[in-house]
């Protein structure tokens, strides 16, 4: 048969078309501004029927009266974040049990609760009342985070009324500690302080938190939402995690203001924010904040909380997009362009001794990975005030910063916090460590990270003496340790990031660990530009062998790296049989 015929009989012959293939319609984002606002999962239902900040009342005149068997589970697993509580892990619960039992089958009928402390700003007596809750309601726990805030343990709802007055006498609250709305504000540990600071969020800070924080127009977004604003060159507020964020600069036709930045964020899906472009003077700052707040509440991703981060919005629109919006449906005028802050010059945990512009001291010192007591915030609050200093900053390192130092009393001073366990002359690994709460308390925890981090610590301050003597360890090197995939430690971010896992063994029986990432960080004074970890296929290390894991790594760094290289430059360069 010839291609003639067969052309011929094909076009005599009628073929049946086939159907067009359709794609299913895509399932709609629960965007209120384009789907609508009818819920479209169990939690976005639950906060429509009754707003979190609500609650409250139940807590006061109900479950406080009647005990923890007399809440409502809705209120008890939803609601009470949005006042600063959740519920903490039972004792005597295996990592490996994490992902297999119920969240009652994890819970104790106890709290955590996490004190909101807007840019870190405390006075000395809101450190002494802060200590004496732990010591009276607390079993004197107390542990600083890395978004400056104070969480206490062992809370019980009987006791929530009285440590909310409490606190509430003294400036501080819980008010949307937690739960899908603003959390904690971040803000510089030495705004309004510095010598070299571009511009003191101070004012900013304080306006965000009084008009916006407790609205109930804003107290159901998404998901949580992060904000972060500086003023410093050092960068120090790790703006690129955060859903907005504010980092100084200077406009070289409008002066001093802030470049923003939009969509960042961990987690297991981990995403750097992205900058708009534009000066944000500080007379429109909390409009602009204001904005982007709003679009996320009205066209942030709600059907699945997996994806109901601003990250995932930004992601899919882009910041031109993003700009667009903001300035069109929100602001109602157009932001100018602006300019990008510089690298920092300066680390931004302000660890050690520096001259404020007013010609006093701040002092930056560092407890071992957050964890403190009541007792010796209580003791802490004393020695500042016996040494003539009535104001302190935490920090988003798991740090604080004593203000308004005279010189005469420096010395004196740092002293006698050494006695407190805070050292403003750390090692390295003490210096560069932080872990988040783990197993000890967290129901989502797979291992324990805060004793585990100490041992590590202390570990690698005596197999590494030499190293400092002949002075060839680096002066800053990150150790974050996680309990889980959630990343509150920001494991992506580190020199050595540490993710909680269960790890088989010979016998069978699985053993705590981690999964290793390597070379991620932060804009700093040895990197213009954040950038993730690096994972290496199969890299992982048990907890007990995690002193030897770094000590190893480090030591070939030593050995091997090239002059001037970084550590996060070498671990993204190097062979991987150099990396285990």
């Amino acid at each position: 048969m010839t291609d003639t015929a067969v052309a011929g009989a094909s076009s005599d012959t009628a073929v049946p078309s086939r159907p067009a293939r359709t794609r299913p319609a895509a399932k709609p984002h629960g965007q209120w501004k384009v789907d609508g606002t009818a819920p479209l999962n169990a939690n976005e239902t639950w906060k429509q029927e009754d707003n979190g900040l609500n609650v409250r009342e139940r807590i006061e005149s109900v479950y406080s009266k009647e005990g923890f068997d007399s809440i409502d589970g809705t209120d008890l697993h939803g609601r009470f974040r949005w006042w600063g509580l959740y519920t903490q892990r039972k004792p005597g619960i295996d990592g490996g049990k994490t992902a297999t039992l119920e969240p009652h089958e994890l819970e104790d009928k106890y709290f955590m609760l996490r004190v909101r402390i807007d840019g870190g700003a405390l006075t000395t007596e809101q450190l002494r009342v802060i200590g004496q809750i732990s010591v009276d309601f607390a079993r004197g726990s107390a542990d600083l985070t890395d978004r400056q805030n104070i969480q206490l343990h062992w809370i019980r709802v009987e006791d929530v009324p009285e440590i909310w007055r409490r606190l509430e006498g003294i400036g501080l609250s819980t008010t949307e500690a937690c739960g899908d709305v603003p959390r904690v504000i971040l803000g510089s540990p030495v705004a309004g302080i510095a010598k070299d600071e571009i511009i003191d969020p101070t004012p900013l800070i304080h306006e965000l938190a009084e008009r916006f924080i407790g609205d109930p127009e804003l107290a159901n977004l998404p998901r949580k939402y992060k904000t972060a604003i500086t003023g410093h060159p050092s960068q120090d507020v790790v703006h690129e995690i955060n859903d907005f964020a504010l980092v100084g600069v200077v406009h070289p036709e409008l002066g001093a203001g802030y470049d923003l930045w939009v969509g960042g964020g961990l987690s297991t899906n981990p995403r750097l924010a992205e900058r708009l472009g534009v000066f944000v003077s500080a007379d429109v700052a909390a409009e602009v904040w204001l904005g982007v707040t709003s679009i996320f509440r009205d066209y942030g991703y709600r059907r699945m909380r997996t994806k109901a981060r601003l990250k995932f919005l930004m992601n899919d629109w882009g910041p031109a997009k993003f700009r667009q919006i903001l300035e069109d449906e929100y602001l109602g005028f157009k932001l100018p362009d602006g300019p990008a802050a510089p690298k920092p010059t300066a680390p931004g945990d302000h660890i050690g001794v520096h001259e404020q512009k007013d010609g006093k001291f701040f002092i930056g010192v560092t407890p071992t990975v957050g964890r403190t007591s009541g007792e010796a915030l209580v003791t802490l609050a004393d020695t500042l005030e016996k040494h003539g200093s009535y104001r302190l900053r935490t920090t988003p390192h798991q740090k604080l910063v004593i203000l308004d130092v005279a010189e005469e009393q420096v010395e004196p001073l740092i002293a006698e916090l050494d006695t407190l366990g805070l050292s403003a002359r750390p090692s390295v690994f003490r210096r560069g460590t932080i872990a988040c709460t783990g197993i000890e308390y967290c129901k989502l925890a797979i291992v324990e990270t805060k004793v585990t981090a100490a041992t590590a610590i202390a570990e690698l301050e005596r197999r590494l003496v030499d190293l400092v003597e002949t002075k060839q360890l680096p002066s800053a090197l990150s150790l974050h340790i996680n309990g889980c995939p959630n990343s509150c430690a920001r494991i992506q971010t580190a020199d050595i990031g540490l993710k909680g896992m269960m790890l088989p063994t010979p016998d069978g029986d699985p053993t705590p660990g981690f999964q290793v990432h390597l070379g991620g960080g932060l804009a700093n004074n040895e990197r213009e530009e954040a950038g993730l970890g690096r994972t290496v296929r199969g890299l992982k290390v048990t907890v007990e062998d995690l002193p030897d894991y770094v000590e190893r790594v480090v030591r070939k760094f030593v050995a091997v790296g090239a002059e001037g290289q970084t550590f996060a430059e070498w671990a993204h360069s190097a062979d991987e049989g150099d990396l285990q």
